[in-house]
């Protein structure tokens, strides 16, 4: 069994697809080379319970307008149901609480999500600073970061007031006239919401994703951190659950078939760049030194924040498994060696 697509062609702006009784799937754009991100409205009696919701600019609102009109026949959105923290799922949450809606997340989702967008930023901190120069970037590159606005969640993502449900693990949701368990996931964001209903259908967030990989990275903010194995713990834990008939609703790309053979692949890549790392220690390499091995390809300077904490998680990974060493440098840049 491969991966297949049963819906070849996304919904249009401001338009939807039904890829079950009850269940429609919209796409927003985003700002960036990954130019879209799903989701999805589920019809209860009371309104919509839509899962995720896009970035907060001009454009997006305006679409959502356009669906609550058209896609969604003017039912109002009475809940949000958030997988993960990340701006593109969590930027219009606030904006539909202001409208009445409840939200529904995991703790850590809820936390997380709203400590960034209070946490404004002129110019990075030194903590963030030393956290670049230590996975080696190069000094032109790190004087230019110092001196410019870094990102911040407040610009992209509305503001979020107080109050939402906790969502848990094992917890079983009634949505669309299903019942849904909740299995969460790992890695790509702490406690990333999946959703598997009775009848065959897995919302995925960017947990469980076609053709793609979810960046895994190591941040400023926990740089001991060891996502990458607790990315592969949480999947390798949906392995007994999932059923080649399973239809995935994944927060980019198309919706697709073939979970357990999707599955194996997703951990398999891992592991494959796990050893190309481990040999190309060998040497003594900076965490950007370590893009040729993982990546095999250039990284452009828009992906190089995204490859750097990648870099990061992966030779904490094996760092954590007692594979490799890690010291300072003279100029500030940890070298890594494999044992």
């Amino acid at each position: 069994m491969t991966i297949r697509h049963p819906f070849e062609t996304p919904p249009e702006p401001g338009q939807a697809v039904e890829v079950a009784p009850g269940i429609l799937w919209l796409r927003l754009p985003l700002p960036m080379a990954l130019d879209h991100v799903n989701v999805y409205a589920l019809a209860d009696d009371d309104g919509w319970t839509i899962v995720d919701t896009g970035m907060n600019s001009k454009k997006t609102r305006a679409l959502w307008e356009a669906v609550l009109a058209g896609p969604l026949a003017g039912k109002p959105v009475v809940r949000v149901l958030l997988t993960h923290h990340h701006p593109d799922h969590v930027g219009l949450a606030g904006w539909f609480q202001d409208r009445g809606a409840e939200l529904m997340t995991t703790r850590t989702a809820w936390l997380y999500a709203r400590m960034l967008t209070l946490d404004v930023q002129d110019r990075p901190g030194p903590q963030a600073l030393q956290f670049y120069a230590r996975a080696g970037m190069p000094a032109e590159m790190l004087a230019k970061r110092a001196a410019d606005r870094p990102f911040n969640f407040a610009d992209v993502v509305a503001p979020m007031p107080l109050g939402f449900t906790r969502v848990e693990e094992g917890q079983i949701l009634r949505l669309a006239g299903r019942d849904w368990r909740v299995r969460l996931g790992q890695g790509h964001a702490p406690d990333h919401i999946t959703l598997w209903s009775d009848d065959g259908l897995v919302i995925g967030g960017d947990q469980i994703l076609p053709g793609i990989s979810p960046n895994i990275g190591v941040f400023a903010t926990e740089p001991e951190a060891d996502p990458l194995t607790d990315w592969i713990t949480a999947t390798d834990s949906f392995k007994p659950h999932a059923r080649d008939d399973h239809l995935v609703l994944p927060g980019h790309k198309l919706p697709f078939t073939g979970l357990p053979f999707r599955l194996a692949q997703m951990t398999d890549n891992h592991h494959q760049a796990l050893e190309r790392l481990l040999e190309h220690l060998r040497q003594p390499q900076t965490a950007v030194g370590c893009y040729p091995a993982l990546f095999r390809r250039a990284i452009g300077e828009a992906e190089y924040g995204l490859a750097l904490v990648e870099a990061v998680a992966h030779l904490n990974c094996l760092l954590r498994r007692g594979l490799v060493s890690r010291s300072l440098g003279a100029d500030g840049a940890c070298l890594w060696q494999a044992l």
